[in-house]
């Protein structure tokens, strides 16, 4: 197996590749989003699970199929992330699904974005090693996020979401390791 670190050829893709790294394993995630023009909360927790993809595995070719990225171009590593949401107030089931992440360069090839399900990509960048900045645009919203991790036990995560330049939604997470 070669190693993943090994295969990236930028700051960006070395980056991520230690960051996704860093981030395998079953997570609890305890979620709230607020609704900026109505005031409403809500609150959800998820079992998350965060599995690496290793260069050349099919899950990242048939990500590069899905955006029409020619055969000769291999994203340099992945996640898939598998998650089950609950109310936390209402305990009832909310979602569950799963989505795929393909790094390359400083873009992060999706197969789903958080409200579609199409593919779509973001624009990447690291202020420092442990926090990933991400940056979705697509139906004339724009998705801005930060996940931090914190020790090898905790990530924070924030996404802010945007329409024609005003701010809809803030989402807060506070993420548990529950193993590795």
């Amino acid at each position: 197996m070669t190693s993943p670190l090994k295969v990236a050829k930028t700051a960006e893709e070395y980056l991520i590749a230690e960051f996704f790294l860093e981030s395998v394993g079953k997570w609890r995630s305890e979620r709230r989003y607020y609704t900026l023009s109505s005031g409403t909360t809500k609150e959800m927790v998820s079992a998350i699970a965060v599995r690496f993809l290793e260069q050349g595995c099919k899950e990242l070719q048939k990500l590069a199929q899905l955006h029409d990225l020619p055969d000769s171009v291999s994203l340099v590593c992945g996640t898939e992330v598998i998650w089950e949401s609950t109310d936390s107030i209402t305990g009832k089931k909310e979602s569950q699904g799963s989505t795929l992440f393909g790094a390359l360069g400083n873009i992060l090839y999706r197969d789903r974005g958080f409200a579609t399900s199409k593919p779509v990509t973001a624009e990447y960048y690291f202020p420092n090693p442990k926090t990933l900045c991400l940056r979705t645009e697509y139906n004339g919203s724009v998705f801005e996020e930060e996940l931090k991790l914190i020790g090898s036990k905790y990530r924070t995560r924030q996404t802010i979401i945007s329409r024609a330049g005003e701010q809809l939604m803030i989402g807060q997470y506070l993420e548990k390791r529950l193993e590795s």
